[in-house]
């Protein structure tokens, strides 16, 4: 199709003046074409180019051993594939590529067809069936089992992945317990239990690929499911169980030794094994108390005392371990322990005793017991007060009724006090009461004595505690001060804890808490000034803040003693507060002085006044004036405060941003120790009056506008006043000048004195150019006063030109190039012109946009990267290893030019250009096989030469003659049974055709095959390309043409004639393929000869072959039609009565018959017989005859053949009274079948044994009037010459299975 643009692009440079006809050549680029191999059949795969000086029309083709994967346009070199691509089989081949011009001979080139891997494949288990044992106790991550899978395809695609898809059972725990791995090793990721978990488990497993490309879409193959069974062995990894959770028990702790108490039991963990177990003691909370016997039977073994078990709740904790006698897998004891609890029970052999402790700490131990206890209590206390510091306890170990006990109170002192509780049980806290309160004294005595006695109620045995009761005194006096007023003084603002005084104590004669003072100050004026220690009496400062002479210059305060008794007295504290220097002066008012400049002057006086005592230094003032700015300008008294001006004030001098605001400080200092000062602002503003002139910040302006720009800014005049008040310093502008009329001044106040004038076009006005390129202006500056006077400055506006016109594109540099594919070309192949009118511009070229399409269609973003535009209009080659014609043909670069400097007012891009890039193919793709899910099978019997016995498909990706394949056949080798390689030549060949974008190679039959070999045809085709340039590129595929021998042709026998069977043909091989899985080749359909007809009228001829190239036997066959009872019912109807050989059906048809005529005529005779006894007695002699002449004449008419040693099936015409089969033992309603065999043949008789058993009778009378044999001489037994007389056309098998039957003797004949 592009043919003749390139002729007319390269008509000028070729034209030459020749004296004869040129032959053409291919491109440079036709020598190899990549092709992949999922390429549809019938799509385009490359494209022929070639170049002729002459000018002539071109006719192209593909020819080669591969040419069939390819067919050819010859008009326009387009290649199609005819024949599928497949990586796996072929991924290079070769053709051959030619070109004509009708001139000169063809061009001939050889092009390589790469194929490229696609994923059309699916990973496949080595294996399908799968299953192992593995031990309970198998180790995490240990391997269980390892499966393989494979992928035909390369790269990713070709990466297997292995997953579990499902785990039976599916529960929590079994659904992570297996994981497998990158290698297909499946590991175990959890622990096992044959007992508490599954013993079986049962794996989906998958396998995928990582994914590639396969009809240009990225898929991943995954394998069809196999499944993994394991098997859990159980091992004896458990530990023995007892039979109970809990035993519980109880014995007495009087109980003698040997007393049985509890008997455990224990069996294996392992169901499976149930190992025996013993017993033992492994630990106890009271060793040697109990034992343990092999039986189980826990026994008192020591002497028992519940009373040191209260803590432990009475109970002894026994663990008792069972132990398997064998070791576990591990060779360690397997044991398990559990704990018995054993409950002591109490009798009475305990007294109560006293303790000294809380009932919540006593231990009770014996070591622990006392009998002296002390206590005390305040005199005169009240009734049933215990005793302070009596912790006593009574304790009787037993329990129930044998620990109750009885408490009473004796000795000197016991009517003073009472005891309690006085009954209680086990342990009980006992106190000491006051019973009388008048005896309780402690001036009469500081000691009191007194027993306490405990009985147990039940033993009367008893324990006694003695108590001593100390008494303590009673406050009964108050403490005093010495003197009731204490002068004292202190300086205002001490620090806080500063000692005010430390002298005023108080006594109290009482001991102990009763004579402990403490202090403290009675509210009142002053009390959060001052505070006390109440320890010492010490008076000190409390806040130093309120402590103030000029608040309050004396305190009165009361100050309290207090003991331990709660008594109290109190006396009077008289504070002086000593003046210090505290404050500072203080200035009375607000100072604002305003003055006229020049003219004004100041004269004003600081009034102050201090807070300290009046009369001392700390409150007499001085006056001062603090350094500033302007301080140096004024003075102050310093003493009376008067503050004046030392000459006259000017306003300019003034910093402009105090506003003519002078700010002075004058200090005010008192004269104390240290010195205390206050500062005072005075403000003084001095008033403006107008006595400056407007100044323009330059004498000169120069301004620069552009052209066709109204309403733009085109400069700013700026001028100052020095005066610092808005009357007398505010700025107007004037504008005057030639042209002044195309301009407008704008004036802005910038700030107090300082103000701008804006120079603008008008929205009306645009400056040309060429009208006027500058223009002369005067700027005035004045202010409102009319006495004032004004300055000037001078304006020059320059007029700028535009850049206002847009870039264009040379459509001459857009003219459409071509580059070849896969690295031919690199570096620059075009350049594109950018102009501009304007004089000012500076051009860029820019991408805008690539466009990629592969047969008009647009493919994407696939060339994006493949060029490249430069800034100044240079087209590069990107990427040119990654240019490919088969995925993109025609490359469009939308372009466009950019003036960088193009007033943004105005278009700075040109209109969007596009160059046409073609791509042109070259050879770089290699022929590629299609798969094919066939077998061919050879049956040479069948195969007649010119006949077609397999085929191949191939593709390749390029176009034209790139993309033509021609097959050929490289060698024929012929692999025997036993192995063996037999080279043949010249038995195939191979014609190579197109259809669509695919290229088929027919391969047929030269010559007739051996039909006695046995193995299998391996052809080597191999598929060219043909390149116009260049190398042709090839793949190579080897073929398994399989071949099946006569020894496994089948005959089968049908009850109907040739014809009916010939109409069924279709409906006998549907029922055979189905119940073979086999594909069926009929060799022949025929009628039977008139004298074999005992069992059929016709039979068929057929091979049985599988997909593999195996053939079915006649056994198997036989095994497979009576395994499938919908195929045999069907072959039934359509009349199936026979299968077997065809010797052994000939050979068995002679014998039949003569059974069934000598069965038919001993019929015949028994009916004679019944009818007629004198008829039968008269004629028995002709009968005799007729019976023999009837068997000779069968005989000679029916082919040589032997009784079968054996029983056909069903070949016996003998039936019991049920019409069964005695020697198959089979019913009547049974149709099946089966074969018996010698070793050299198998015979095979009517599945009815009734079929044409039948003799004409009209016919055999005819038959026995021909005249009898002379009786001249010894007549020999009829039936036996004429059987001797066969016996020169039979075989030594057929010897071997002759018999005589002396029964059936007719010499009498």
């Amino acid at each position: 199709m592009a043919w003749p643009w390139l002729s007319c692009l390269l008509l000028p440079v070729l034209v030459v003046s020749v004296a004869a006809n040129v032959a053409p050549t291919f491109l440079l680029n036709m020598t190899s074409v990549t092709l992949p191999e999922d390429l549809p059949v019938g799509a385009e795969a490359f494209w022929l180019l070639a170049q002729d000086l002459d000018q002539d029309p071109l006719t192209y083709g593909i020819s080669g051993p591969n040419a069939y994967f390819f067919t050819v346009t010859p008009a326009t070199g387009e290649v199609k594939l005819a024949s599928p691509l497949d990586y796996e089989t072929r991924y290079w081949f070769s053709v051959t590529i030619s070109v004509s011009d009708g001139h000169n001979n063809p061009v001939k080139k050889e092009m390589q067809v790469i194929v490229e891997d696609r994923n059309d494949n699916a990973p496949v288990f080595q294996n399908t069936g799968f299953s192992t044992n593995i031990s309970e106790t198998l180790p995490v991550c240990s391997v269980v089992f390892s499966v393989l899978a494979t992928d035909k395809d390369t790269g990713s695609a070709g990466a297997v992945r292995y997953y579990i898809e499902e785990v039976i059972p599916s529960t929590g725990d079994s659904k992570h317990l297996f994981k497998i791995l990158s290698n297909g090793s499946i590991i175990l990721s959890g622990s096992l239990s044959y007992n508490n978990k599954s013993a079986f488990y049962q794996l989906e497993l998958k396998a995928c690929d990582s994914g590639g490309l396969y009809n240009n879409s990225f898929i991943m193959q995954c394998s069809s499911p196999v499944f993994l069974s394991i098997s859990v062995i159980d091992q004896p990894d458990l530990d023995p169980q007892f039979v109970r959770e809990l035993y519980l028990a109880s014995v007495a702790e009087d109980a003698p030794q040997g007393t049985s108490v509890l008997k455990v039991e224990a069996v294996d963990g392992d169901k499976g094994i149930n190992d025996r177990v013993s017993y033992s003691i492994s630990n106890s909370t009271r060793p040697g108390w109990f034992n343990i016997g092999p039986d189980g039977v826990i026994r008192v073994s020591g002497s028992l005392d519940r009373e040191q078990l209260l803590e432990e709740d009475e109970e002894v904790q026994v663990q008792v371990t069972a132990t398997e006698v064998h070791p576990n897998i591990y060779g360690q004891e397997a044991k398990v322990s559990i704990w018995v609890m054993l409950r002591v029970t109490d009798v009475n052999d305990h007294k109560p005793e006293f303790f000294n402790c809380s009932l919540s700490a006593c231990t009770f131990t014996p070591q622990e017991a006392q009998a002296n206890f002390t206590g005390s209590v305040d005199e005169h206390a009240s009734t049933r007060i215990p005793i302070d510091g009596l912790t006593m306890v009574v304790y009787d170990p037993d329990k129930g009724s044998n620990g109750t006990f009885l408490l009473s109170l004796g000795g000197p002192d016991a009517k003073a006090f009472s005891v309690s509780p006085e009954r209680a049980a086990g342990s009980a806290e006992v106190q000491v009461l006051v019973r009388a309160p008048s005896l309780v004294d402690y001036e009469k005595q500081t000691v009191m004595l007194v027993q306490v006695v405990a009985i147990d109620s039940v033993s009367r045995n008893s324990s006694v505690a003695l108590v001593t009761i100390h008494l303590r005194d009673v406050n009964d006096h108050r403490p005093t001060f010495p003197h009731s007023l204490y002068n004292l003084s202190v300086f205002e603002h001490s620090a806080n804890g500063f000692v005010v005084t430390n002298s005023s104590h108080a006594f109290d004669p009482d001991t102990g808490e009763g004579g402990h003072i403490t202090y403290s100050l009675l509210p009142g004026n002053g009390a959060d000034i001052f505070e006390v220690d109440p320890d010492t009496g010490t008076v000190t400062v409390r806040n130093s803040e309120l402590l103030d002479r000029e608040k309050q210059a004396m305190y009165y305060l009361t100050l309290q003693a207090t003991d331990g008794g709660n008594l109290s007295s109190s006396t009077t504290l008289q504070i002086h507060v000593l003046d210090i220097n505290d404050n500072r002066p203080v200035v009375s008012g607000s100072y604002n002085i305003f003055v006229q400049e020049e003219e004004g002057n100041v004269s004003v006086t600081i009034q102050a006044h201090d807070d300290d005592q009046p009369g001392t230094n700390n409150s007499r003032l001085y006056f001062s004036l603090l350094p500033s700015p302007y301080s140096h300008n004024f003075s102050v008294d310093p003493d009376t405060g008067l503050l004046r001006n030392l000459g006259p004030l000017d306003r300019e001098a003034i910093d402009p941003a105090l506003g003519g605001r002078i700010v002075l400080t004058v200090r005010v200092a008192d004269c104390g120790v240290p010195v205390l000062s206050t500062e005072v602002n005075v403000t003084i503003t001095v008033e403006d009056i107008n006595d400056n002139v407007p100044i323009f910040n330059q004498s000169s302006y120069t301004f620069l506008v552009r052209e066709r720009d109204p309403d733009v800014l085109v400069g700013v005049v700026k001028a100052w006043d020095a005066d610092q008040t808005e009357a007398n310093n505010r700025i107007s502008f004037s504008l005057s000048g030639s042209g002044a009329n195309n301009f407008m001044l704008r004036g802005f106040v910038l700030g107090s004195g300082r103000a701008e004038g804006q120079l603008w076009l008008p929205s009306d006005v645009s400056l040309d150019y060429e009208t006027q390129a500058s223009f002369n202006l005067t700027v005035s500056a004045e202010n409102p006063d009319p006495q004032g006077a004004e300055a000037t400055a001078g304006i020059f506006v320059s007029v700028e030109d535009v850049n206002d016109e847009p870039p264009t594109l040379d459509a001459a540099s857009l003219r459409g190039i071509r580059v070849a594919e896969n690295g031919s070309q690199h570096g620059l192949v075009a350049e594109v012109v950018a102009q501009d009118v304007d004089t000012t511009s500076q051009l860029e070229v820019q991408l805008v946009n690539v466009i990629c399409t592969k047969a008009g269609n647009d493919v994407g973003s696939l060339c994006h990267g493949w060029f490249s535009v430069l800034a100044n209009g240079s087209v590069l080659i990107n990427q040119s290893e990654a240019i490919d014609y088969e995925t993109c043909d025609l490359v469009t670069l939308v372009v466009r030019a950019y003036d960088l400097t193009t007033d943004p007012r105005f278009q700075a891009y040109s209109d969007n250009g596009r160059l046409l890039i073609t791509i042109e193919d070259v050879n770089d793709n290699a022929p590629y096989f299609l798969p094919e899910n066939k077998t061919f099978v050879i049956i040479p019997e069948l195969v007649m030469p010119n006949q077609q016995v397999a085929s191949v498909r191939a593709r390749d990706n390029d176009s034209g003659n790139n993309g033509a394949i021609l097959f050929s056949i490289l060698q024929v080798d012929f692999i025997t049974k036993d192995g063996a390689v037999i080279p043949f030549q010249d038995f195939f060949r191979v014609s190579t055709s197109s259809k669509a974008n695919m290229f088929i190679g027919n391969i047929e039959l030269v010559t007739s095959l051996d039909s006695t070999l046995q193995g299998t045809y391996q052809v080597t085709v191999q598929a060219q390309d043909r390149p116009s340039v260049g190398p042709a590129l090839k793949a190579k595929i080897t073929l398994n043409l399989f071949t099946v021998d006569q020894s496994y042709r089948v005959r089968l026998q049908f009850s109907t004639n040739k014809e009916e069977v010939g109409a069924n043909t279709e409906e006998i091989k549907a029922a055979l393929a189905q119940a073979t899985r086999t594909t069926v080749y009929i060799v022949d359909i025929k009628d039977i000869e008139s004298t074999a007809r005992a069992r059929g009228r016709s039979y068929l001829d057929a091979y049985f072959v599988f997909s593999n190239g195996s053939a079915l036997t006649l056994d198997q066959l036989s095994a497979m039609i009576r395994d499938d009872q919908d195929s045999l019912t069907q072959l039934l109807q359509l009349g199936l009565v026979v299968v077997g050989y065809q010797e052994s059906q000939e050979s068995d048809l002679p014998q039949l018959l003569s059974s069934i005529i000598i069965g038919l005529g001993v019929a015949l005779l028994l009916v004679i017989v019944i009818m007629t006894t004198a008829l039968v007695c008269a004629r028995k002699s002709y009968h005799r005859k007729l019976r023999a002449m009837k068997a000779a004449k069968e005989a000679r008419r029916t082919a040589a053949g032997v009784m079968p040693s054996v029983s056909a099936i069903p070949g016996t015409n003998m039936y019991t009274t049920e019409r069964a089969n005695p020697m198959l033992n089979l019913s009547t309603k049974d149709l099946g079948f089966e074969s018996q065999s010698s070793s050299s043949d198998l015979d095979h008789i009517s599945l009815n044994s009734l079929d044409n058993n039948s003799v004409d009778l009209e016919k055999d009378k005819q038959e026995t009037k021909e005249p009898l044999p002379s009786p001249t001489e010894p007549d020999a037994e009829p039936l036996s010459v004429v059987l001797s007389g066969r016996k020169a056309g039979t075989g030594g098998q057929q010897n071997e299975l002759s018999f005589t039957n002396a029964g059936l003797d007719t010499t009498d004949l």
